[in-house]
């Protein structure tokens, strides 16, 4: 089954039946709690709460589902970071939940070299997940939060990651358009654009599983039928990627800021460690902390 909408993505966590482990970071904060409270009451979370018990269990509305909440003991949200990635380790997580911690702390714990969970040639990247009116379907893209100007090695991971997620989402098949602002080639001011070609051939050889893969395409011809026709433009996305995959975090940051202050719902995550990362930010609605853990429980499935 392929899902179109977040709506569709809880339902189908919900027809499952299956709780993913997550440690949650230092959840001192009301919303986090929350947006934990509203995954326990979906039912697709088993949440372990690392530290901060004592804030945690006066919630009353997390506490309802107490069958369902763990407790691992830590000393501050440093150690806390610490000892979820442990547990990580010892197979008794499945997602990552930032809390109330620095970014910078839980990412150094994250991607330090001998303690931490991304693997010796794995690339940290970010991935979102949009609800956009007027789009049929989720659209997903990457990197609007952690690698700034992508290498070519760097954007094979990222439509590697793009194309693992989206069969999990039940897509086949997923268009994945690799952007660009124009649908040329120039070598000389946009070198990046030169390894595309590269990239979709790997695609048509079946180095990421069944999927097309088809750019340079700008944003509007990458989505919009009726822009490719109007361009005059044949390209095997026919205007409906499932997913974007943009040339650098100015690009996706604008997109990600633009969608999200228009009104679309959007979820979110690190990929490339042994287990998703849901990073969310302060500005953040309840909603796309929620959305994202879902997310990141259909990134963790096997």
């Amino acid at each position: 089954m392929e899902i179109r909408n977040f709506e569709e993505m809880l339902s189908y966590l919900a027809k499952q039946g299956e709780r993913r482990r997550v440690a949650v970071v230092w959840a001192a904060d009301h919303n986090s709690q929350v947006s934990v409270q509203r995954a326990l009451e979906a039912g697709f979370i088993d949440a372990i709460f690392v530290g901060c018990q004592k804030e945690v269990e006066q919630n009353e509305d997390v506490m309802r589902y107490a069958d369902h909440v763990f407790f691992e003991p830590a000393t501050d949200a440093d150690d806390a970071a610490r000892r979820a990635v442990q547990m990580v380790h010892e197979g008794k997580v499945d997602v990552l939940m930032k809390g109330l911690i620095n970014t910078d702390n839980l990412l150094h714990v994250v991607l330090n070299k001998e303690t931490g969970i991304l693997p010796r040639g794995r690339v940290l990247t970010h991935i979102t997940a949009a609800e956009l009116p007027g789009y049929d379907k989720l659209l997903f893209f990457t990197d609007s939060a952690v690698i700034p100007y992508p290498t070519h090695e760097q954007r094979i991971e990222q439509v590697r990651y793009m194309a693992d997620l989206c069969h999990k989402m039940g897509i086949e098949e997923p268009r994945i358009a690799l952007n660009h602002c124009t649908e040329k080639v120039n070598e000389k001011y946009f070198p990046f654009t030169v390894g595309y070609h590269e990239i979709i051939e790997m695609g048509k050889k079946g180095d990421f599983g069944r999927c097309i893969i088809d750019g340079p395409l700008d944003l509007k011809t990458s989505i919009s039928p009726e822009s490719l026709r109007i361009k005059g433009i044949d390209s095997p996305i026919r205007g409906e990627a499932d997913a974007v995959v943009f040339p650098d975090i100015e690009a996706g940051n604008v997109f990600y800021k633009a969608v999200t202050f228009f009104h679309g719902e959007t979820a979110g995550m690190l990929v490339g460690p042994t287990v998703p990362v849901v990073l969310p930010s302060r500005a953040d609605s309840k909603s796309c902390k929620f959305n994202s853990l879902a997310l990141a429980a259909m990134m963790s499935k096997n």
